[in-house]
């Protein structure tokens, strides 16, 4: 084990100096290891090289299979140890802006019907992580191999800006949208052909549009005023009913697409992920209908 860190350690940090930096140990330990490893392979995995240690053909195919077996080795040490895990601990991952506008301004809600339960919320996972998880929260149809999936809610699209804006450049007709710089998020499958499809908007190709990454993102820059977007109706409930965002002519569309919880379908559901799925369930159904 500690010979296919230092393998790995030394292809990323290029000296024995730093991989011993990051792994807290002599640079000594890490020469002895580095040269007991290609004793025992047989064959250099590293060039001795003024600017550094770099590695070999053959150390580039060793460091990659110890990085795959470095992980395999961690992901099983996740799994025994979820094994321990607290029966009132609910790990969940979801997307970050379902978790900043949605579920956690919820959660008291939940922590004062369980006050003994833990959440543990992870806002990154890869499709291992989320095996670990005792449910995630996804974007899409409802359909992932190996999942069971619940809709909450999202797909009730409204196209939305800022008042000023619409004040300002007007708005009467659906098709004034193509006046308007648009603001899109290019991860995620509403798009303004969707839009226009349902609008029967034809040839419609904007000429002003930004590109986010994220929905804070076009939330955010709809509320400054610079453009249009289109946002799940259900995540921008505040900024509808106080005004500071309109949906004008109450136009938007219903998209197959929606958020989810989902849970491995092979897995025994725990008392406290019962508890949750059933008060976020709850909480879904109570929003407005034009807002699911």
């Amino acid at each position: 084990m500690t010979a296919l860190r230092v393998a790995v350690g030394i292809a990323e940090h290029g000296s024995t100096t730093a991989c011993a930096q990051a792994l807290h140990l002599t640079q000594s330990a890490i020469s002895k290891q580095l040269l007991a490893l290609e004793d025992q392979v047989g064959i250099a995995l590293f060039n001795r090289t003024a600017r550094g240690l770099l590695p070999t053909e053959a150390g580039r195919i060793y460091v990659i299979q110890a990085r795959v077996a470095l992980g395999a080795l961690e992901t099983a040490s996740l799994r025994i140890a979820a094994l321990n895990a607290s029966p009132r601990t609910l790990r969940l991952h979801i997307l970050p802006i379902l978790g900043d506008r949605w579920l956690v301004p919820r959660l008291a809600g939940f922590s004062g019907l369980y006050p003994d339960a833990d959440i543990e919320l992870a806002t990154f996972a890869t499709n291992e992580m989320i095996d670990e998880a005792d449910a995630a929260f996804r974007f899409g149809v409802g359909e992932w191999a190996g999942q069971g999936a619940e809709y909450l809610f999202g797909c009730q699209v409204a196209l939305v800006g800022a008042p000023q804006l619409l004040v300002r450049m007007g708005f009467e007709s659906a098709a004034d949208v193509r006046r308007y710089p648009l603001l899109d998020h290019k991860h995620t499958p509403l798009r303004w052909s969707e839009f226009a499809d349902a609008q029967r908007l034809r040839d419609f190709t904007p000429d002003r549009i930004t590109h986010f990454g994220f929905y804070a993102l076009v939330i955010r820059a709809a509320l400054a005023g610079q453009g249009l977007a289109l946002v799940p109706r259900g995540l921008i409930l505040d900024e509808l009913i106080s005004g500071r965002l309109t949906n004008p002519l109450g136009l938007g569309f219903v998209s197959q697409h929606g958020y989810w919880l989902t849970h491995p379908a092979d897995r025994p559901t725990r008392p406290i992920m019962q508890n949750f799925r059933d008060w976020l369930l709850k909480e879904a159904r109570a929003l407005p209908d034009d807002a699911r």
